[in-house]
């Protein structure tokens, strides 16, 4: 599958690229990672400036109407510039789910704020004994008045140091598992009872673990609608995350393509060796059939086909091992300085890691692929 992009999809395309090339090369990434916060404010803010805060939501949301293909076109930019602030957490999961299941008020009084750069959130659902189950919550929920107060732990929530805002799935109904009842809920991340204990990933991110102790929140949506809401954000988030993975696989095949052109051994160039040079075809193959997947994955999303989850987790299975695969030969033909902080290949090879766990590792997806067949 090779998709067609439109003359405003090109335009993105385009715009994007030209940003990164001159603000966000691997040398600035690696200052920005340094840096005790982690992140870069002005970075968001150009993004902010740029529209692609603005290119997923709806036109009747106050963005772009992109949707999940304008969200694919950056998340593949980012991911070939190992982007690490929080879009994919901001935008596809935090302000996927308001713009689904907000209020009109909801809407009106977060998603400009998104959308402008002036706040970010992130999405907290995952329990140290959930194993990827978005119904599997002991975090709490009881109404008090107007609002909820919530209890309980969440664990390893990406860019919850940086966030202004946690969506934060709880139980407002029924035992653990129950999958009709957990609902969402805003919660200002600076509200009395809420603690976190950052700590920097693998990837140079920053994600916290979450205590809530009588914590007000404000219900998003309808009382235990939050595993299906979730089941469809985790579709989205999926094809943004296969996008930016096939980025970063398609720089490890260049860098190590110029690698094989110019490291000597033995008197010439290991390019030369027929064994490497069989490899890097194998690599080459892995991300052009990633690319295929993940286009037509993202026209499915985009689309409403039915039967998404499915390919959703299809893909990232597929995806997960062939990142895995490139970014493994990617490594072993630099050799040793393969893993330096210096060079990016193993800055990528980290990525790829984080990625693949993200919403379930592969091994995850491959059963939740089987059990969609079965159930076919």
């Amino acid at each position: 599958m090779d998709i067609q992009y439109t003359e405003e999809q090109e335009l993105l395309r385009s715009s994007i690229q030209r940003l990164l090339r001159d603000q966000y090369d691997f040398e600035a990434r690696r200052k920005i990672v340094a840096d005790e916060q982690g992140f870069s404010r002005r970075q968001w803010a150009a993004f902010a400036e740029l529209g692609l805060l603005a290119a997923p939501f709806a036109e009747d949301a106050g963005g772009l109407g992109g949707g999940p293909l304008s969200t694919m076109i950056i998340a593949h930019e980012f991911g070939r510039h190992l982007v690490v602030e929080p879009f994919v957490e901001t935008v596809v999961l935090a302000g996927g789910l308001i713009e689904r299941l907000g209020d009109a008020a909801q809407k009106q009084g977060f998603i400009p704020d998104i959308i402008d750069g002036k706040k970010i959130w992130t999405l907290a659902w995952t329990e140290k004994a959930g194993r990827f189950d978005l119904a599997d919550v002991t975090t709490t929920a009881r109404r008090e008045g107007e609002d909820y107060v919530l209890n309980g732990e969440k664990t390893t929530v990406i860019a919850a140091p940086w966030a202004d805002y946690l969506v934060v799935s709880a139980r407002t109904s029924g035992n653990r598992r129950d999958r009709n009842g957990v609902s969402l809920f805003v919660v200002d991340r600076s509200a009395a009872g809420v603690n976190l204990q950052s700590f920097k990933t693998i990837d140079g991110r920053r994600a916290a673990e979450i205590s809530l102790r009588n914590v007000r929140g404000q219900l998003l949506g309808s009382e235990g609608e939050g595993v299906a809401a979730l089941e469809a954000c985790r579709d989205r988030a999926i094809g943004a995350l296969c996008a930016e993975a096939v980025g970063a696989m398609g720089e490890l095949n260049s860098a190590t393509l110029e690698y094989s052109k110019t490291r000597k051994q033995f008197g010439a160039t290991i390019g030369s060796f027929q064994v490497l040079q069989h490899r890097m075809v194998d690599m080459f193959i892995a991300h052009q059939e990633a690319l295929s997947l993940m286009q037509h994955l993202n026209l499915s999303i985009s689309g409403g086909e039915a039967g998404l989850s499915r390919l959703a987790s299809g893909a990232k299975t597929k995806i997960g091992y062939a990142a895995k695969f490139v970014a493994d030969q990617a490594v072993q033909l630099h050799g040793g300085m393969g893993m330096t902080d210096e060079l990016n290949v193993g800055h990528y090879f980290k990525r790829i890691s984080s990625i693949n766990i993200q919403f379930g590792d592969p091994a995850f997806h491959v059963l939740r692929y089987a059990r969609f067949g079965a159930a076919a």
